[in-house]
């Protein structure tokens, strides 16, 4: 499938507001959340709106957000109510309208929510004890992408396969680049979304650095709708390559125990600052504070982080790298404007 970023930015738009539409109709963010200026002062919203986006099966993730909301609402003594978007751009005109108080956001998607919605990045994720991460390259075809051996590796008791360096325990990129030279124009990508930093946004900037092609016209790539799905659109033989967060081969090990060996990670991006949370600006800045002491609360006890791992595979928070994000933001520049 052929796209340009002009294509790609009003097909978001649309799924946005439909996504809106369908999602949210009926379940306005806070009633009296704040002065609508960030003001300190402000009376307790009636209720909170937390918006998240597929990462999983969705009626799953409905679930897992339930139980993340009413641990939130536990700490803050307001019901939280939680909705899933049908992806980032979705999620990000949520927080622009008023639909969604608080979001959980990849980092490309948390900077637009900063500068399109005016949101306020309050936290980072931590996984592995990192707050950054990499795409994963990954194929099956590794006759052309694997420049050295194929080299398996057991991983919480599942085979996974690696090559170009890739199979290091320490995460941290770029590897294995070499090989995405060997990438054409018009390859069959299985990207993950138009929204996702690790998905789309890193390798296609590595592509535009390492092979000179534009980001947004490579003619054939695809969105998966999400990282797993990216997985098995290379393993199904639907793409020749995919890109990901790493390693989420694993989301589908138990269904598919033989996918590390059927899908080769060959090369990674360079480090991505971790997905993070975003407060709506028209929260009083009091109450801006309790969200993030709220999820920070959640996430220090062992039933929250049972909670954000099920959602997100969290597994600590941070107060946000605004740092990183500025990277992030010259990245997500890269793509201009429609």
């Amino acid at each position: 499938m052929s796209f340009t970023f002009t294509k790609r930015r009003t097909a978001a738009a649309l799924t946005g507001a439909a996504a809106l539409a369908l999602v949210l109709a009926g379940c306005g963010g806070s009633d009296d959340g704040g002065t609508g200026d960030g003001d300190a002062g402000g009376e307790a919203p009636e209720k909170l709106v937390l918006g998240l986006v597929p990462s999983q099966e969705v009626d799953q993730l409905v679930l897992d957000a339930d139980v993340l909301g009413e641990q939130l609402s536990d700490e803050l003594g307001i019901p939280v109510e939680t909705n899933v978007t049908a992806d980032y751009s979705a999620l990000v005109v949520a927080m622009q309208s008023g639909q969604a108080d608080i979001g959980m956001f990849g980092p490309i998607a948390l900077v637009q929510a900063a500068d399109q919605a005016g949101a306020v990045p309050i936290l980072q994720s931590v996984r592995y004890g990192s707050e950054s991460y990499v795409t994963q390259w990954f194929t099956n075809d590794t006759d052309r992408f694997c420049l050295d051996d194929v080299v398996k590796k057991d991983v919480d008791g599942a085979t996974m396969t690696f090559c170009n360096g890739t199979d290091v325990d320490e995460v941290s990129g770029p590897v294995g680049e070499d090989a995405l030279e060997e990438v054409a124009q018009d390859e069959s990508i299985a990207f993950v979304d138009a929204g996702s930093a690790s998905g789309y946004y890193y390798p296609a900037t590595q592509l535009q650095q390492i092979n000179g092609f534009d980001p947004v016209d490579l003619s054939g790539a695809s969105f998966a709708g999400g990282h797993p799905n990216a997985v098995q659109a290379v393993a199904d033989g639907d793409a020749t390559v995919g890109t990901s967060f790493n390693d989420a081969r694993a989301e589908l090990v138990e269904e598919d125990p033989e996918i590390g060996e059927n899908v080769t990670v060959f090369a990674w991006s360079g480090n991505i600052p971790n997905d993070g949370v975003a407060v709506s600006a028209d929260l009083s800045e009091e109450w801006q504070q309790k969200v993030s002491d709220a999820f920070l609360a959640v996430a220090d006890t062992e039933e929250g982080l049972a909670a954000l791992d099920a959602v997100y595979s969290i597994e600590g928070l941070v107060p946000a790298d605004l740092d990183a994000l500025d990277a992030a933001r010259q990245v997500e520049a890269n793509f201009g404007e429609e």
